[in-house]
């Protein structure tokens, strides 16, 4: 593999993991013919804590991505203390890879627009390109200061290491990590939201169970 391939990141509390994280995951690779990290967040800064620990979520996370090698975990956030902040997490990042190999942080349409209320939200174009996961119809124009400082970024594909914002379309799979939580807690089982793989093992989704009691 070419050192200069890039490497594309989606963090997430992946609580649990599921299909509609791994199907964005798999296309971006195909799109960007990148490797990419999935990278389970230890303290998201802004939501309650996970339903299951961090153990529990790689467990699912290793199950899930059985069978193939484009799709990887990265524990580092685990594996440091405190808030599970981008910005750490890229720097992080882009020390291991060296100065020259393209990085690139994926995220939702959602959340990009949101972007400049994420810490430090500047110093990620330093770090990595933006690849916005964009559904058909689902795409929203950054507004505010996000707006006037994308403007001049906006790039049909990945060129160099870092600082331009490009557009993924993604399948729209309209499953959410919250309802299938839901669906435990009510005593049922969401099957086929989740890989398989999930289900084999029944410790694997005790904590989700658990929910329902």
């Amino acid at each position: 593999m070419s050192d200069l391939r890039p490497l594309a990141v989606l963090g997430g509390t992946f609580d649990p993991v599921h299909h509609g994280h791994l199907r964005a995951a798999w296309e971006a690779a195909e799109a960007l013919d990148a490797e990419v990290r999935m990278v389970p967040a230890r303290t998201p800064p802004h939501r309650p804590p996970p339903v299951a620990d961090a153990a529990g979520r790689v467990a699912l996370l290793r199950a899930a991505l059985a069978g193939q090698n484009r799709l990887v975990i990265d524990t580092r956030e685990l594996d440091r203390d405190g808030p599970s902040y981008t910005v750490d997490t890229l720097a992080s990042l882009r020390a291991d890879i060296g100065p020259a190999r393209p990085l690139v942080l994926l995220v939702g349409a959602d959340a990009f627009a949101g972007l400049a209320s994420w810490h430090l939200w500047q110093e990620l174009f330093a770090f990595a390109h933006i690849g916005v996961l964009t559904r058909p119809g689902g795409a929203q124009e950054p507004t505010g200061p996000l707006a006037g400082f994308v403007a001049g970024r906006r790039a049909a594909r990945v060129h160099g290491p870092a600082g331009s914002v490009v557009d993924i379309a993604i399948t729209p799979l309209d499953i959410a990590a919250t309802a299938i939580r839901e669906s435990f807690a009510a005593g049922n089982e969401p099957r086929f939201l989740l890989p398989s793989a999930c289900f084999e093992d029944e410790a694997l989704l005790a904590p989700y169970r658990a929910l329902g009691h």
